[in-house]
């Protein structure tokens, strides 16, 4: 029979249908990306692209390249110039939208990249989002990667994304606001209750490092979905430690080598939810003062193994075929070379 599951963070239901598991879904696909024909992300064409904010080494061969997207979101120049329009509010779209090319290689998963390489990069992530804090405009920094054609990207060459945005983004917003309710009530940060549980049943455990835990969230929207969450209270990736983000990288690693062999190289979104901008130029008053106490930031990874289609964008329901029992189980005893 189909469940219903709440997610206390989101406050968002769950519907976990088994019986949907029957039908066709991407584990009998194969995986396309978009071509073309010329790869503005392959060493040679740089010219392609605007000039680097940061390229790693900073002489000779790069190896990692940080470029302003050329058809960015948001724009850089200029203030929000807030306003209401009616019923309506309005501001200028200021931003930030960065492409960091992970590698020289037009195609490279994470999974076989060398460790070395993938602990530079995420280095990266949080050296650009340390920058983009600086900038008080910006009240909020999302780093997130789209993998294969039906996880959104729209180059094959491997890249993630940077998007810094004068607002809070409803997913984390909500988050954030469940995070310090929880907080109110009982001085705990709610995601280490639910870690405390989590690693109490293990059940929903993928993995766990030195400072990392990985599981299958209780309401997981989509098969496989995973959350990698630090062992420790921490709330901001832009103040983690050298060892903590190389154990994240190893970790994330680990993780979708165990995703691309046990459901057939997904496409997939990872992305980062951290600490707002607490030193943004406008900011409701004490509304951070606890931030540092209730907020856990933490990773999700994001396999696209069915669709969202009416009924979910309807009603804010997903409906999940695969129980996360079950896919942490698979997980867990995949067996990879990482």
């Amino acid at each position: 029979m189909p469940e219903l599951r709440h997610d206390p963070i989101q406050k968002r239901w769950v519907i976990i249908a088994t019986e949907r598991q029957k039908r066709q879904t991407w584990f009998d696909q194969e995986l396309t990306l978009p071509s073309t024909p010329v790869c503005p992300f392959c060493p040679g064409n740089e010219a392609m692209t605007p000039p680097a904010i940061l390229t790693h080494p900073e002489n000779g061969p790069w190896s990692i390249r940080v470029v302003p997207n050329k058809y960015p979101a948001l724009a850089i120049e200029g203030g929000t110039d807030r306003q209401g329009v009616g019923l309506y509010d309005r501001m200028n779209g200021i931003g930030a939208h960065e492409v960091v090319i992970e590698t020289p290689l037009h195609v490279e998963h994470i999974a076989d990249m060398d460790l070395a390489h993938v602990e530079k990069l995420f280095l990266v992530y949080r050296s650009r989002l340390h920058d983009l804090m600086q900038d008080d405009r910006f009240k909020y920094v999302m780093i997130f990667k789209n993998h294969g054609a039906e996880g959104g990207a729209t180059i094959a060459h491997p890249h993630t994304q940077i998007i810094a945005t004068p607002v809070t983004p409803k997913t984390v917003s909500t988050e954030l606001e469940s995070a310090r309710e929880h907080f109110r009530l009982k001085e705990r940060c709610i995601f280490c209750d639910m870690l405390h549980d989590e690693l109490e049943s293990g059940e929903r455990v993928v993995y766990m490092s030195d400072h990392f835990v990985v599981l299958c969230p209780y309401a997981s929207r989509f098969p496989y979905e995973t959350i990698v969450l630090p062992r420790e209270h921490m709330h901001d990736y832009a103040l983690a430690s050298d060892e903590v983000v190389r154990d994240l990288a190893h970790t994330v690693q680990v993780t979708l080598a165990k995703l691309r062999k046990a459901v057939n190289d997904p496409p997939f979104n990872f992305l980062f939810h951290t600490a707002p901008n607490a030193g943004h130029a406008r900011r409701r008053a004490h509304y951070w003062d606890t931030l540092a106490y209730d907020w856990h930031w933490h990773m999700e990874i994001l396999p696209r193994l069915t669709r969202t289609a009416g009924f979910e964008w309807g009603t804010d329901f997903y409906i999940n075929p695969t129980p996360p029992e079950d896919a942490a189980d698979i997980l867990r005893r995949t067996s990879i070379d990482v």
